[in-house]
Formats: C-alpha cells, sequence, structure tokens
C-alpha cells in the first residue's frame, strides 16, 4: 500500500461529520500510544514478546490508565513488567497528560512511514531513544 493510499480521498469522504473524524482520530492516537508503549516495553526487556528475557524480567499484563489529550479523555492499556521497573517514557507513571503526542501519531500514520523513520520521530521528538 502507497503512503498516499492510506489517507486517500475514498477513506476521508466516509466521514459525515467532524464527531465522527474526531472519533476515528481519537480512536487512532488510542491505537497508536498503546502500540509505542509496547515498544518501549520490548527496549526496556531487550526482547519481543513471547521471547524468553536474559534479565528474567517478563511481561505480567496490562493495567488501564486514564490519559487527557486535545482529543478529550481515553483509557489505554499499559504494559506492564513482573519488576516493576518499566517506566514508560511518553505516558510517564502517575500522569495523565499526553503532550503532542496526536500530532506524532497522525503524521506516522499518515505519512507511512518506517520502523527507523518512526524511531527517528520519537527521538526527535521526545529526545530519547
Amino acid at each position: 500500500m502507497k503512503k498516499e493510499d492510506l489517507l486517500n480521498d475514498d477513506f476521508l469522504k466516509q466521514f459525515k461529520s467532524g464527531e465522527e473524524l474526531t472519533g476515528f482520530l481519537k480512536q487512532l492516537q488510542k491505537r497508536g500510544i498503546e502500540k509505542m508503549l509496547e515498544g518501549e516495553l520490548d527496549s526496556h526487556l531487550e526482547n519481543v514478546k513471547n521471547e524468553k528475557s536474559s534479565s528474567g524480567n517478563t511481561r505480567n499484563g496490562y493495567t488501564s490508565k486514564k490519559v487527557r489529550t486535545s482529543f478529550g479523555e481515553s483509557e489505554i492499556s499499559v504494559p506492564r513488567d513482573r519488576d516493576s521497573s518499566f517506566n514508560p517514557m511518553i505516558v510517564p507513571k502517575r500522569k495523565s497528560m499526553v503532550d503532542g503526542i496526536e500530532n506524532v501519531i497522525i503524521s506516522l500514520y499518515a505519512k507511512g512511514m518506517s520502523n527507523s523513520d518512526i524511531e527517528q520521530q520519537i527521538c526527535e521528538v521526545y529526545d530519547f531513544e
């Protein structure tokens, strides 16, 4: 699929009101945040889901968290680790605001970026690897 086809005119025509478009963007943002958190945990544990960890620390389910964004409040699933040493950078522990993340997520989906491009974008925006 070409990146131009991702948000083509036919796709955008399905939204009949601003509320429908906002609802779609809110869902897109929620899924994007959750996937970014998964990637952060992969990096923290230095393995991919369902692989054995060399450190002994493993995934331990999810917790629900309410976050506030420019699209309103959303409930996201935050992955956990057994040692509780995972401290997400995108949505830090004991924080409920996500500043500017919606612009990053929308641009990542709209541009059809590769993993290395996404990594570079996140490094620039959040100043971490």
